[in-house]
């Protein structure tokens, strides 16, 4: 369900409230301490989320919501992460959450020993970055992530000397397997680190899920309802193919969970 903690329903509205988002609601809020300095919930957000839906319109749904920028935290928190890499910054909500789970992990700005800041984040538009400048700014943070505006396939190849302990990937979903095989051929997750892949279900990606790879032209999805179409069926199809070459990658080993449109946690075993 997507909602935020800052809209703070009220006791009528939360009456109102299906089982399922009552469920998602209290599992926000029971995953949220807000006593330590750098909160789980970072204060600005709600702001940066406005707007983008001013700004945007429809395409603020490619922010992440308060539950799974939490989740990632914690991620961040679990692994022990000092360096972190996103490929697809948008308004910048993801690396704001990013950022202070750093400075709980006792992570210090500034650019480091790799001429870099603790964060990196990749962008195709020098309009989302700007405006994610921004706001990192205003959330205080802004010494803990560099964006790197341009193709990420050609960033990558720039960046394949360094390691990362956490590789977030929420950009162009068909170059999905492009970013993995580059990420792991040249090592640039560290050994106990974690992929996060977004949107890896979304409905049109599931309702290929008898499909064998690689999808022939024949193949038919599921007649399933559903009313999302935020996209097409050539990047549903790349999305399935994606999944099914992870699901079946000796090197790794994968868990998707079943979360918004789907939210992928890799790790290397080899």
């Amino acid at each position: 369900m997507a909602f935020t903690l800052s809209d703070e329903p009220t006791h009528d509205e939360l009456n109102t409230y299906s089982i399922d988002k009552l469920r998602a609601y209290y599992a926000s809020k029971a995953s949220n301490n807000d006593t330590v300095s750098a909160g789980f919930i970072p204060p600005t957000v709600d702001g940066v989320r406005r707007r983008t839906v001013d700004r945007f319109g429809g395409l603020a749904v490619m922010s992440i919501e308060d539950y799974q920028g939490i989740l990632q935290g914690f991620l961040v928190g679990l692994v022990g992460a000092r360096r972190i890499l996103e490929i697809g910054t948008f308004t910048g909500t993801s690396a704001i959450y990013f950022a202070n789970a750093l400075k709980r992990n006792g992570v210090k700005g500034g650019v480091d020993e790799t001429g870099h800041k603790p964060i990196i984040s990749l962008d195709i538009s020098e309009e989302f970055a700007e405006i994610a400048r921004q706001n990192f700014v205003e959330a205080g943070v802004d010494d803990y992530i560099e964006v790197i505006v341009g193709d990420a396939n050609k960033t990558l190849a720039s960046l394949s000397n360094m390691t990362f302990d956490l590789i977030f990937v929420d950009a162009d979903k068909d170059s999905y397997r492009n970013y993995y095989e580059t990420l792991i051929d040249n090592g640039m997750l560290t050994k106990q680190g974690l992929f996060i892949f977004d949107n890896t279900a979304f409905d049109r990606v599931i309702l290929f899920v008898e499909a064998t790879v690689p999808v022939s032209s024949e193949a038919k999805p599921l007649d399933v309802p559903s009313t999302e179409r935020l996209i097409s069926a050539k990047t549903a199809i790349a999305l399935h193919e994606f999944n099914e070459h992870i699901r079946k990658d000796p090197r790794t080993e994968v868990i998707m969970l079943p979360l918004y449109t789907g939210i992928t946690l890799v790790r290397l075993t080899k």
